[in-house]
């Protein structure tokens, strides 16, 4: 796509504070929340858009995946 001037990026969210997320219990939410290193909290909708607006401005940024989890690594199954 880059030859087209078309430039992609993308990011991969961790636990992000959502409507869906409402529907889960107190008890979910915290536990979900504990998991996350750092910070012990899932991620607002407001970051989610403030680092998709970075990625958009940076106009020398192509071909990216940015992790915006707060250092979660899911352990495999």
């Amino acid at each position: 796509m880059a030859a087209h001037g078309i430039r992609v990026g993308t990011i991969a969210p961790g636990i992000v504070d959502t409507p869906m997320m409402a529907a889960f219990s107190d008890q979910v939410r915290d536990s979900l929340a504990a998991t996350v290193p750092s910070p012990h909290r899932p991620a607002m909708a407001e970051e989610f858009a403030q680092l998709a607006l970075a990625v958009i401005a940076h106009d020398y940024l192509n071909g990216e995946v940015i992790r915006m989890d707060g250092a979660l690594r899911m352990a495999p199954r």
